[in-house]
């Protein structure tokens, strides 16, 4: 494989890189001080985006996005993830799913998104299912041409900002020789519908000022036109096009891990105990290296994926290996980070300790590190079962 950067990529990576340092990082503090992202600041960077050709990337050119392919959006995740995650939602990428939009709802939903006039979340998690989504116990029940909604989703991120959320509910039954199982069907909910109601939810000490909401849906009355995809292929439209997700994960794990490490030097090699810098000595100056090593062995697993994906062939174990270990790194290099730098590490006058603290869901959500080496696993095992 060859990862060298075409003269396209080098110019995005530094637009990106650009719009991160001036347009983004400026109000890190804010952010982890109130806990919120001011909504004139939304529409600041949300503006600033879409000046610098960054919104929508994702997105085919023939619909008005960027047309970025996997590789080179997983470039600029690396570049957007050196910053707050809660800043990022103004930089909208949206989600690959709604190119399964059809009708009418490519004009009132694909396009107004990928234009930036629409926000878009996606509603799966639940409170006693967590990743099982076989086990969601939010319910769609047909009524002639509608279905009535009921149940609770949360950690629910963007719900608070949204226009309208992509909801994934049981809806239906079928028997398989291992016994029933539940069909899921996808809709698009517009934000004010009656029986639609977001909470704000609980509070966490990651990612700062990004919400996790809760989604309560009673007796939500939906028309079939609402359907994204086809009535109980749910997880055929999420198969589809979830899977980059957890590759925009790992992308952000990179960029992150980088910041880290960069802090990590610096401080190494300036901070002076005993009458020299601590990077000399060796419990320091090894943490780096294995940091160092690491953060590389962790970017050509995410560039792999991404290149794979960016060519048709990308598999699922692939995405999970570049997820499971650059969010496993992460959390690594953040430990190693805070021990270098001591107890100041610890103190909210240095980024260390949020880094730290946001390190740690990156392998929980999208798919926990459990469920990445069940995928993983499955996919060495199958060849061999009757």
């Amino acid at each position: 494989m060859d990862f060298a950067l075409s003269e396209e990529q080098n110019l995005i990576v530094e637009t990106v890189r650009r719009f991160v340092d001036e347009e983004l990082m400026p109000y890190e503090d804010e952010v982890e001080t109130s806990d919120d992202v001011r909504p004139e600041l939304i529409e600041q960077i949300h503006s600033r985006a879409i000046e610098y050709g960054i919104y929508a990337a994702n997105m085919p050119e023939d619909l008005g996005g960027g047309g970025l392919d996997a590789l080179t959006m997983a470039l600029m995740e690396i570049e957007l993830g050196r910053t707050s995650f809660a800043l990022q939602y103004a930089v909208a990428r949206p989600s690959n799913i709604l190119r399964a939009c059809k009708g009418d709802q490519i004009e009132q939903y694909l396009l107004p998104t990928i234009r930036g006039e629409r926000v878009e979340c996606l509603a799966m998690t639940e409170p006693q299912a967590g990743s099982d989504l076989r086990s969601m116990k939010t319910r769609a029940v047909r009524d002639g041409e509608d279905f009535i909604v009921n149940g609770t989703k949360h950690f629910i991120t963007y719900a608070d900002v949204a226009d309208y959320a992509i909801l994934f509910a049981a809806s239906g039954e079928q028997e398989t020789p291992r016994g029933p199982r539940k069909l899921i069907t996808s809709f698009l909910v517009d934000k004010g519908t009656p029986g639609f109601e977001v909470r704000r939810g609980s509070e966490s000490v990651s990612h700062r000022g990004l919400q996790h909401c809760e989604l309560i849906f009673d007796d939500c009355r939906l028309h079939e036109s609402h359907i994204l995809g086809e009535e109980h292929k749910g997880f055929d439209v999420a198969n589809k096009w979830l899977g980059t997700t957890r590759l925009t994960v790992a992308s952000h794990c990179i960029g992150r891990a980088r910041r880290v490490l960069e802090l990590a030097s610096e401080w190494a090699a300036t901070r002076q105990q005993f009458g020299q810098s601590i990077g000399k000595f060796q419990g320091t100056s090894f943490k780096l290296a294995d940091m160092a090593t690491e953060l590389e062995a962790a970017e050509l697993l995410v560039l792999r994926a991404a290149d794979l994906e960016a060519r048709g062939r990308a598999q699922d174990q692939d995405f999970a290996m570049a997820k499971l270990y650059a969010t496993e790194m992460l959390g690594r290099v953040t430990d190693h980070a805070v021990q270098i730098f001591g107890g100041m590490g610890l103190m909210k006058e240095l980024p260390i300790e949020r880094f730290w603290r946001d390190a740690r869901v990156e392998r929980i959500w999208d798919g926990t590190s459990e469920i990445q080496r069940h995928i993983i696993s499955r996919s060495l095992l199958r060849p061999y079962e009757n």
